[in-house]
């Protein structure tokens, strides 16, 4: 007997489906979802970081909502309010550390996300919009980065705001006035974490999430971008991406919620000493994300280093339009060279930075509770048995509806080849 594949579509939905249906046709919308495909290679899981990157900044958005129910942005209660969150919030300091490794996770993820497009030429023709808005929300999120490492307050946030503005006062004309719009005022006080708050959890999600819907309107209408060189031939399949493609990407978010959940039971993010406004001392470095810039400027005046960094900003932005061999689908050996030089730089100046002694500061003392340990570890080995069930789950459902598809197909090819009777 031949095995039923789907109900009728046309038949009419019943129930909620038809309460809903009554109010709202989402047939264009589910007809559209339902075209949108992911081309399969041995590349393809350039295609998940987009996907993990959202789901990062998902995480961040719900761990920061968390902690703004008990943050004070203040002088005085900045650091108290964090330390408060820390020691006596249920879960507090869970929170905070998944939200911190999140931030560090994130950034890495869109920078890894860069780089993939970057080398596979994916902002050519015609997607120099969609190449546009994701460096739009690369320093998006670098702005996040920057604003939320002030917020605790700590003697090392302080000193690196400070050294970060100072670095912005260099522009050359505008520099006094943004680094005054960035504190507030003459110095690093009160007034910038309150600016810097507001930008936090207010202008910058806000910017983030107006370039995210372009990017992906953009990618919904234009569909995913082949690797240079590679023809039609090499594509193994086209996955659904709802049906089939988003199941592996819940599978990698899966994996790496249970990491940053481990990262942050392991290696808390540390309290560090509150702020006290004085000089800022030598050596002082910033997060990863800026340490091959924060070098740059030590080798270089800043008057001359600032300027060049802008430019760079200015060359990724404008890229699509001077890289014209990619545009005719010919990869340029200049820009491939140019490419491996620029990522080398940033790569030695950032190990550069990283193994140059700075600034040491005293980490706050952490007592260590063995039977919260334990119970943590439990904890975290439960969590990893259900992330493992599920991730197995998902890969069969995946399986399964690949299965399926690929029957209907047969099934459809083979009524177009019987003639009529």
């Amino acid at each position: 007997m031949r095995r039923r594949l789907s109900k009728n579509p046309d038949q009419p939905p019943s129930g909620a489906a038809a309460w809903l249906h009554e109010r709202i046709d989402l047939g264009p919308l589910v007809a559209l979802a339902a075209k949108k495909t992911v081309p399969i290679h041995r590349h393809s899981w350039i295609y998940l970081l987009g996907g993990v990157a959202l789901f990062l900044f998902g995480l961040q958005v719900a761990t920061g909502a968390l902690l703004m129910l008990y943050y004070q942005p203040t002088e005085t209660a900045a650091f108290r309010s964090v330390e408060e969150i820390v020691n006596d919030v249920p879960y507090g300091g869970l929170i905070r550390s998944m939200h911190a490794w999140g931030a560090h996770l994130f950034i890495a993820v869109v920078c890894l996300h860069l780089l993939t497009t970057l080398f596979t030429r994916a902002y050519r023709k015609p997607r120099e919009l969609t190449w546009i808005s994701g460096i739009v929300m690369l320093f998006v999120a670098l702005g996040f980065g920057f604003s939320g490492y002030l917020l605790p307050w700590t003697e090392l946030s302080y000193n690196a705001t400070c050294a970060g503005t100072e670095a912005a006062a260099t522009v050359p004309g505008v520099g006094s006035l943004i680094a005054h719009f960035l504190r507030g005022g003459e110095h690093v006080t009160g007034e910038t974490i309150t600016r810097f708050f507001a930008a936090h959890v207010l202008f910058l999600p806000l910017a983030l999430g107006g370039a995210l819907l372009i990017h992906l309107g953009l990618i919904q209408a234009q569909g995913m971008s082949l690797p240079l060189g590679m023809t039609e031939r090499e594509v193994r399949d086209r996955e659904p991406f709802f049906s089939e493609f988003l199941l592996t990407d819940g599978c990698v978010w899966l994996v790496l919620f249970g990491l940053i959940v481990t990262l942050a039971v392991f290696m808390p993010a540390p309290l560090g000493e509150e702020a006290e406004l004085k000089p800022t001392p030598e050596g002082i470095k910033p997060e990863w994300y800026f340490l091959f810039m924060y070098q740059t400027l030590k080798l270089v005046p800043k008057s001359v280093g600032v300027p060049l960094l802008g430019l760079g900003v200015l060359f990724l932005l404008v890229l699509p339009f001077l890289d014209r061999s990619a545009a005719r689908e010919r990869k340029s050996i200049f820009f491939s060279v140019l490419f491996v030089v620029l990522v080398a730089y940033a790569a030695a100046f950032e190990l550069w930075a990283l193994l140059t002694p700075g600034f040491e500061h005293e980490a706050a003392e952490t007592a260590v509770d063995a039977t919260r340990a334990a119970r943590s570890a439990v904890s975290l080995v439960l969590l990893w048995a259900v992330i493992v069930f599920l991730v197995v789950y998902l890969q069969k459902l995946r399986r399964e509806n690949a299965r399926v598809r690929r029957l209907r197909a047969e099934a459809s090819g083979g009524m177009r080849a019987t003639p009529p009777g």
